[in-house]
């Protein structure tokens, strides 16, 4: 399922952030994401979809890319986007 929290799947669900944060990448819990670009809000949104640790993406203009989580960090294509604290 999209985004969802599975025993066999990552918890993906929040926002990711460049060391710099220049890009932020938010993942949906309902299998949608907004990433934003420096100012430039919404630069890229779609959907994607979680298998392990593994996520693959796919933007409203067609656009493939893939992910992957290792030890916390979010490998995304070119990118290393680490995850915000949650606020309790």
């Amino acid at each position: 399922m999209a985004g969802t929290v599975e025993s066999d799947h990552v918890d993906v669900v929040g926002m990711w952030v460049t060391a710099d944060g220049h890009i932020r990448q938010e993942l949906l819990p309902d299998g949608r994401y907004d990433e934003a670009r420096g100012e430039r809000r919404s630069a890229y949104t779609g959907r994607y979809t979680v298998t392990g640790s593994h996520l693959d993406y796919v933007d409203d203009t067609g656009f493939t890319a893939t992910g992957d989580i290792r030890d916390g960090v979010l490998y995304h294509e070119h990118l290393v986007l680490y995850q915000e604290q949650k606020s309790s």
